[in-house]
């Protein structure tokens, strides 16, 4: 028996990368999932995003778990899209218990003719997103009254910020990783009558396609303060993995009393 049977998880951003991993972590620990992801370009990112057939992947590695999963298309950005795709899980799974707001872009490196709207497009991406995942899920999770759990997956950037140099992207993505610690501490004083708890995980840099790409490899490259970007432990990268597997405690019942919680798993980049 795993941690979570009999529960339904929906977590965005699911096509590959952290979204998959815990998609299927979380499968494992016998949760059914409602999976979703934009499955296209967003023009001010330079990197190659995820596509249908990277979301056609995750269902394949979840049900060769023996879990249930659906999945679909749905932009985060678009409050509609969220409640649509909720309505469609709700409607196969049964409801949700666990709200995994993952979606984010990370396009420092990409180019920026247009200053203002690179922050404007990473804002609504990494933090209205978030605010439109959390306020569509909850709603039948309130109306359940089963309680629940809920982890924003923010950044060290989140916590510590470091490498500004003006970009639309760089500034947009501490702000908006900040922005959600802002919403987590909201969501939990707001919810936890409902015994819904809400916490963060701030991951460092993880083995996923935003993080290993050309773009942000020329990026990195070209920083004059990569030292701030090390982490205290001798690992350049966390696997994706190693955040599921924080993400996994979280939504379980050895974590049924942690909520409003800021978590690194950072391999110590924040004490750094």
């Amino acid at each position: 028996m795993g941690s979570l049977d009999g529960k339904v998880a929906f977590i965005t951003g699911a096509a590959r990368g952290q979204g998959r991993s815990h998609a299927i972590r979380l499968a494992e620990e016998g949760a059914d999932i409602l999976a979703i992801d934009l499955c296209d370009q967003i023009d001010t990112v330079a990197y190659p995003m995820a596509t249908e057939t990277d979301l056609a992947e995750t269902v394949s590695a979840v049900e060769a778990l023996g879990r249930t999963i659906v999945a679909c298309r749905a932009d985060v950005r678009d409050y509609g899209a969220m409640e649509a795709a909720v309505a469609a899980g709700v409607a196969e799974l049964g409801g949700i218990d666990i709200v995994i707001a993952n979606a984010g872009i990370a396009p420092m490196g990409s180019p920026e003719p247009d200053v203002p709207a690179m922050f404007r497009s990473v804002i609504e991406v990494n933090l209205i997103g978030v605010w439109n995942t959390v306020m569509a899920a909850v709603q039948p999770m309130l109306a359940a009254g089963n309680g629940g759990a809920i982890v924003l997956i923010s950044s060290t950037q989140g916590l510590k910020g470091s490498g500004g140099n003006g970009s639309g992207a760089m500034s947009g993505y501490t702000a908006s990783k900040h922005g959600v610690v802002g919403l987590m501490r909201t969501f939990a004083t707001w919810l936890a009558q409902n015994n819904i708890r809400v916490n963060t995980v701030h991951p460092t840099a993880v083995t996923t396609p935003m993080v290993e790409n050309e773009v942000m490899a020329k990026y990195a490259a070209s920083r004059e303060t990569v030292a701030a970007g090390t982490n205290l432990l001798p690992v350049p990268t966390l696997a994706p993995s190693d955040i599921s597997d924080a993400v996994a405690w979280l939504v379980s019942s050895q974590a049924r009393y942690v909520t409003g919680v800021a978590l690194p798993v950072d391999a110590g980049f924040n004490a750094k």
